[in-house]
């Protein structure tokens, strides 16, 4: 193979990780390219656009509703005038007749009562139309309220109400335990912290309350909208702890980790993979492409790892162990850190194998060997919960963006990888995904003598192995085409008595009488000579 063609299915320019808008920051194939302050002013400008035609349809269409209605009452003024006696003769005999057969039944004070209630029914009905067109704007207006800080503090109440309720009736395995005794944990680690900011800490901490207050009240939005939620609660507090209490950045980026870590701890089951989205079904798609993708070897993606090494191949499984560790993490700055780990012990291992520091080219293929490797657990799903739910400057910026923005490429790779990509034919790409064949393994001969005994043997059983699995493919085979020529010679020999039997059929003849004995009733007994008589001769 070769190597340039290799790489050329590979190679991804730096400057293709970066926000397609030119602003410097990282971009993430999830934000269409764009980096997270950039993707926010993109969909705020498509949100403000859709909003205003929400509204000029809805006065559009109260407007029309009311010159409908007004209409219908000069029409039905004209009506009126003729029929009103007969409506109003028809209406009071029915309501004495009803009245009549209630009082027998029930007190008169209910039956005033309930009297006051038709009447007041009937009122609203007639002024139903009228309001029909404020409600469109009213329900326009609370779909589209901006977050968090609108929420009043009866609807907060409400809300956390109905939550408390939830979780009363929710059962509780041993892995909500679990979680309750990790939120414990992280509840007092929080508490100690703020305890540091004086004033700051306790305004922090009554924002972040009322943040999981109104978040636990508005569970029927929708994920991206909850996200919207969460990533402007970020910037306000982050705002806040710059201008307001002039906190230093360093001591701002720490409190915006352990704000993110206390809220997302409580809010991990309610967003991360909602039945509402297709995340899970992203991830079965994405690990059944893992799966048959298990024959791609490092070579064809040119890895520049040497897993023969035991240093390498102790990077490379410990690469591998964080990146499926991710999924076991609940605040997305962890599983970003795994992922961090990850791609360090993956430089390490490049560095040791060439003795010299690794390049992004090297870094990108190893990777993606990496995670076909692994095939991580729910790997979209984590990358999404990444994505909406953590603080947007580490996404923007730093080793943390920098790696997730290569492990989302390297999963768009996986997707879109193809026989051109591997400097493959399309009839071997398509044999080696269907699993009629594998690519040849390497033959033990070609290792150098310091090669341990162990690898050697290893690749001679594994070379072994093939060549019985093709002597057993020829043997059934040859089966086969056996039972195919017994059958095929059964058939032929069963014709060929069918045409024998057809051409002279069998003649059945009645049975023959016995034979006589020779001497029996012979006419001719006399003619014959008489028998021989044993003659005795004296010795």
């Amino acid at each position: 193979m070769n190597l340039k063609s290799e790489r050329r299915g590979i190679h991804v320019d730096q400057s293709e990780l970066l926000c397609k808008k030119g602003c410097g920051y990282y971009g993430n194939p999830a934000w269409q390219g764009f980096c997270s302050k950039c993707w926010r002013e993109e969909y705020h400008k498509a949100r403000q656009k859709q909003i205003q035609e929400d509204w000029e349809l809805a006065e559009r269409l109260q407007r029309e509703e009311e010159e409908a209605y007004a209409s219908s009452q000069s029409t039905q003024g004209a009506q009126s005038l003729t029929f009103s006696k007969f409506e109003e003769k028809k209406t009071n005999e029915k309501t004495r007749k009803v009245t009549t057969v209630k009082k027998f039944f029930t007190a008169s004070s209910r039956t005033g009562a309930k009297k006051v209630a038709q009447e007041k029914i009937v009122k609203q009905g007639q002024l139903g139309r009228e309001r029909n067109a404020d409600n469109i704007l009213r329900d326009l207006k609370e779909i589209f309220t901006p977050s968090w800080e609108l929420a009043s503090p009866t609807e907060v109440l409400a809300g956390k109400l109905k939550a408390e309720i939830q979780e009363a009736k929710a059962p509780s395995p041993s892995i909500n335990r679990q979680a309750s005794i990790e939120t414990d944990r992280v509840s007092k680690e929080f508490y100690e912290f703020l305890k540091t900011y004086h004033k700051p800490g306790q305004d922090i901490y009554k924002q972040c309350k009322l943040f999981l207050d109104t978040m636990n009240h508005k569970r029927d939005l929708s994920i991206e909208e909850q996200s919207e939620c969460a990533q402007d609660f970020y910037q306000n507090v982050a705002e806040k702890l710059q201008t307001r209490w002039k906190v230093p950045p360093e001591k701002v980026e720490k409190a915006m980790d352990q704000i993110e870590k206390y809220i997302m701890t409580r809010q991990y089951k309610y967003v991360f993979c909602p039945e509402t989205t297709d995340d899970e079904k992203k991830d079965l798609a994405v690990q059944k492409r893992i799966r048959a993708l298990h024959w791609v070897t490092p070579q064809m993606l040119c890895v520049p790892v040497n897993e023969e090494i035991p240093e390498v191949s102790d990077m490379v499984v410990k690469a591998i162990t964080d990146i499926i560790e991710m999924d076991s993490k609940r605040v997305p700055r962890d599983k970003l850190a795994c992922i961090t780990k990850c791609s360090k012990h993956i430089f390490n291992a490049i560095k040791i194998t060439k003795n010299e520091p690794a390049s992004a080219d090297d870094f990108l293929p190893t990777l993606i060997y990496i995670v076909l490797k692994g095939n991580p657990p729910r790997l979209q799903s984590n990358i999404q919960y990444i994505t909406r739910f953590c603080n947007p400057s580490r996404l923007m910026t730093g080793e943390d963006g920098y790696y997730f923005t290569n492990l989302c490429c390297a999963v768009a790779f996986i997707e879109k990888l193809d026989a051109q990509s591997l400097n493959l034919s399309q009839e071997d790409f398509d044999r080696f995904m269907t699993g009629q064949t594998s690519p040849k393994k390497q033959e033990s001969d070609s290792f150098s003598p310091d090669v341990c005994l162990g690898v050697k043997q290893m690749y001679k059983n594994l070379d072994l192995l093939s060549q019985l699995n093709e002597r057993q493919e020829r043997i059934v085979n040859e089966a086969k085409k056996l039972e195919k020529d017994l059958i095929d010679w059964t058939e032929g020999i069963t014709k060929e008595v069918q045409d024998i039997v057809e051409k002279y059929p069998l003649e059945i003849k009645p049975k023959s009488q016995a034979l006589a004995a020779i001497d029996s009733e012979n006419v001719e007994n006399d003619k014959l000579p008489p028998p021989l008589q044993p003659q005795v001769y004296a010795g």
